[in-house]
């Protein structure tokens, strides 16, 4: 592939994943309203985020760059969980996910100067359950203020936690590579 990779995304973790595909890239940066509208569900919320991501990328991609954007969310009990603003709404998150399986979107959008293509991966989680001092050390030592759901699978509470994940580890770290790098090659031809 002869494609040069734009990254639209402040994630570490998305970050470390699209190093992993050993593909030229950068990470360029930029503010967008992660608002929504409020009648969209589960893999719509995703789709539509990482749509409106790739919309407002501010400069002009040329004829050899690909764009990505991507945003992941936890879908539970017919509503979303976002990042929480703090340690209560984390607290909340933790508490009504643990003991239950619950849903992880990644919306995709891959966008060069002739072409786009988007895509919503799923990955169900069923997490144990958890006491109120393993909650809180959570919190306290991981800090997960900017993980969807307020978790992440890849750290202290992915070891303790989850019993079982039904798809991709990756997309519930943020961005499922091996149908990312398909769509790579896709959008390349």
């Amino acid at each position: 592939m002869n494609k040069q990779i734009i990254l639209a995304s402040k994630s570490p973790r998305r970050q470390e994943l699209i190093k992993g595909l050993e593909l030229p890239y950068r990470v360029f940066t930029y503010e967008v309203d992660e608002s929504f509208p409020n009648e969209l569900k589960a893999d719509e919320i995703a789709l539509y985020l990482a749509k409106k991501k790739a919309d407002a990328y501010p400069e002009t991609l040329q004829p050899n760059e690909v764009l990505i954007t991507a945003d992941t969310i936890v879908w539970i009990n017919n509503h979303v969980l976002n990042k929480p603003e703090n340690e209560k709404e984390a607290y909340q998150m933790l508490q009504e996910i643990c003991g239950t399986t619950h849903s992880v979107y990644t919306g995709v959008c891959l966008k060069s100067n002739v072409d786009s293509i988007s895509f919503v991966e799923k990955s169900d989680v069923s997490i144990k359950q958890l006491n109120d001092s393993e909650i809180w050390h959570y919190i306290k030592n991981y800090k997960p203020f900017d993980k969807a759901g307020s978790y992440g699978i890849q750290d202290w509470f992915g070891y303790i936690a989850v019993e079982k994940i039904n798809g991709c580890f990756y997309n519930v770290m943020g961005l499922p590579v091996s149908k990312l790098y398909d769509k790579i090659k896709q959008l390349s031809k």
